[in-house]
């Protein structure tokens, strides 16, 4: 339900065409939520069945200019103080770290960071916006710079995390882990233990 709310979000501040719609996103919220050219027109057509929406002028070569109606601001607003953020329930990354144990310390590292490799890269990406944008007194840029904000510090985070795990994973605690895991595949555990129950006889 973003994406509807995103486009109610950019109309909020200016009536705007769906190519409109796509330089602002392109330029402000695709950091955030990107969308392709499809997914905004298609919403900008379920936003005016539904009446969140209005054509507010026509233009040369079939060009519309779209606006948000009284229902659309009020689901808007709905949306921003009412509706609890659902935030990331899954992170695959993540969960590949749990079982980093099944491969060597040295892949281990070697994939901790590539991760702050990225992270590095997304920052560096963030930065060069926050130097080069045009930043004014509109609503979408200065919120926009608030939320610029936020994906800087989680870069910088990210990758200070990742750093420090490529060294945790190359700890003599972290390398037992591993040789334990890897030794349940390799016949070195479980030699001693009795055999199931209908085996050996």
């Amino acid at each position: 339900m973003s994406l509807r709310h995103a486009v109610l979000g950019l109309l909020a501040e200016s009536p705007a065409s769906g190519y409109d719609l796509m330089k602002m996103f392109n330029a402000s919220l695709a950091n955030v939520w990107p969308a392709t050219q499809s997914q905004v027109y298609g919403e900008l057509s379920k936003l005016t069945t539904a009446g969140l929406v209005e054509v507010a002028a026509h233009g040369p070569r079939g060009r519309k200019e779209y606006a948000i109606t009284d229902d659309g601001l009020a689901e808007l607003r709905h949306w921003l103080t009412e509706v609890e953020p659902s935030g990331p329930p899954r992170h695959d990354g993540l969960l590949r770290v749990f079982f980093l144990g099944i491969v060597t310390p040295l892949e281990a590292q070697t994939f901790l960071l590539h991760q702050a490799e990225r992270a590095a890269h997304t920052r560096t990406t963030l930065e060069h916006l926050e130097e080069t944008a045009e930043w004014d007194e509109e609503m979408i840029s200065v919120y926009g710079r608030i939320a610029l904000e936020y994906g800087l510090r989680i870069s910088a985070m990210q990758e200070e995390w990742a750093r420090w795990a490529a060294d945790e994973v190359t700890s003599a605690k972290a390398r037992k882990a591993s040789e334990l895991a890897q030794a349940q595949h390799s016949g070195q555990e479980g030699q001693d233990e009795e055999a199931r129950p209908g085996e050996g006889k």
